[in-house]
Parts: C-alpha cells; structure tokens; sequence
C-alpha cells in the first residue's frame, strides 16, 4: 500500500506542475483539447493507457 501511495502521489505531482509552471499556456492548451472531436480524444487516452501498460510490465519484470 505504500508503494501504492507513493505512485499517486507521483502522478498528482507530474499533473500538477504544468498548472504550476504555465498557466496562461495551459488555458490555451485546454481550449484547443475542448474543440478536438471525442474519436481523437479516445485514440489519445487508448495510447496513453497502452504506453502505460507497457511501462508498468517492464518496470515490474
């Protein structure tokens, strides 16, 4: 469990520090992902989850 914790912690860390360190960039950012069709949003979150499949299998080997 505290393996566990120390990777969500990690994860809210690396999600948090592009709201830290670009704002204003990230506004930007997150109107042109509102204006992307659901299709290319859900092809985006499949290769996300393969990628880290795949780095969690190796990682765990």
């Amino acid at each position: 469990m505290d393996y566990f914790l120390c990777v969500i912690g990690m994860v809210f860390i690396i999600e948090g520090l592009p709201y830290l360190v670009f704002p204003e960039k990230l506004k930007t950012y997150l109107a042109k992902i509102t204006a992307m069709p659901e299709s290319t949003l859900r092809i985006m979150g499949i290769c996300a989850v393969a990628v880290g499949l795949i780095l969690l299998y190796f990682g765990r080997r």
